[in-house]
C-alpha cells in the first residue's frame, strides 16, 4: 500500500496541536448544541407524558417558538462566524503566498535537506521518488524509480 500522507504529529508545534484540540473541542460542542433540543421535541412529538406536562409546565408551543427563535439566531451568529473565519484565513494565506514566488537554487535545496546534487538530479529524473525520513524528520535516504 503507498502511504502519501507523512504522519507524523510529533514534529507539530505546540501552537498547531492545541490549536487543533481547540478546534475539536468547538466542533464537538458545537455538535452537541444543535442535537440536544432534538431529544426532548421529539419525546414530545411522539407523544410521551411527562413531557407533554413538562410543555404545558413550560408555556406550551409558544415557549417552543421563542425557543426556536433563540436557536435560529445562534445558528445565524454561528454560520456568521464560521464565514468570517474563512474569509480570515483566506485572506491571510493571500499575504503568506508571495512568499511562494521566490527562486530557490538547487544548492539551497541541497543544503537545506542536507541532499547531494547528483541525488537531487537523479530524483529530478525518475517518476517515483521513496523518501525515507528518521524520528525528526529529516532526511534518511533518497530511492529514485527509473524507468528505462
Amino acid at each position: 500500500m503507498n502511504e502519501y500522507i507523512i504522519n507524523a504529529p510529533q514534529l507539530q508545534s505546540l501552537h498547531k496541536r492545541m490549536g487543533a484540540l481547540l478546534a475539536w473541542a468547538v466542533c464537538w460542542v458545537m455538535w452537541v448544541y444543535l442535537l440536544i433540543p432534538l431529544v426532548p421535541l421529539s419525546s414530545w412529538v411522539l407523544g410521551d407524558r411527562k413531557m407533554i406536562n413538562e410543555m404545558r409546565w413550560f408555556g406550551g408551543y409558544k415557549s417552543l417558538l421563542e425557543l426556536m427563535q433563540i436557536y435560529v439566531a445562534t445558528l445565524l451568529v454561528m454560520v456568521v462566524l464560521w464565514l468570517c473565519w474563512i474569509l480570515y484565513r483566506t485572506l491571510r494565506s493571500r499575504a503568506i503566498l508571495p512568499a511562494v514566488h521566490k527562486i530557490v537554487s538547487d544548492t539551497e535545496l541541497c543544503v537545506f535537506y542536507q541532499v547531494k546534487a547528483d541525488e537531487l538530479q537523479q530524483c529530478r529524473d525518475a517518476a517515483v521518488v521513496t523518501v525515507y525520513f528518521d524520528d525528526h524528520g529529516h532526511i534518511v535516504h533518497l530511492d529514485p524509480h527509473i524507468d528505462r
